[in-house]
Formats: C-alpha cells, structure tokens, sequence
C-alpha cells in the first residue's frame, strides 16, 4: 500500500514539470557565447555534458595472459645515501 502512494505521488510530481524551453531570469542575460562560436549555443545543448565529463566505459575482459612489454621508465630506486651516524650528529 506504502508503495503505491509512493509511486503515485512520483508520478504526480513527475507530471508538474516544465514543457516550455529554459530561459534566463528576468534581468539576466544568457551566458556569453564562445569566442570561436558561429552562433549561440541552444539550452539543450549547454546540458549536454562533453564526452570527457562522461567516458566510455571499457569492459573488455583479459582473456588470456600476455607477458609485459619491457618498460624503460620501470627502474629500481635509485642508491640513497645513509648519513653516517658518527659524522651527521648535531652539536
């Protein structure tokens, strides 16, 4: 019973929404068009996240093993000098 109130006043809440095309508050203009803009861009166009905000999933699967390329950044640490206790000892 709980459920179909819930689901009914989603529904009623989802049917109150705007059908008309965004625009600017009264006394505010649009936001600025892009320098290298033919023309201004469309409010459904300004929602439309870039592909970098939203990438590509890669579900591709290892399917079998492959031994690694060698790796010329993979190096071991460098030798890091140990001060001698005798010599760095504050006076």
């Amino acid at each position: 019973m709980k459920r179909a109130i819930i689901l009914a006043c989603a529904l009623a809440l989802a049917a109150c929404g705007l059908r008309e095309p965004l625009e600017p508050p009264p006394g505010q203009s649009a936001p600025p068009v892009p320098v290298m803009a033919s023309e201004p861009l469309t409010t459904e166009q300004m929602l439309t996240p870039p592909p970098i905000a939203r990438p590509d999933r890669v579900d591709e699967l290892l399917r079998r093993s492959e031994e690694r390329r060698d790796d010329r950044f993979d190096l071991p640490p460098g030798d890091v000098p140990v001060p001698d206790s005798e010599d760095d000892e504050p006076e």
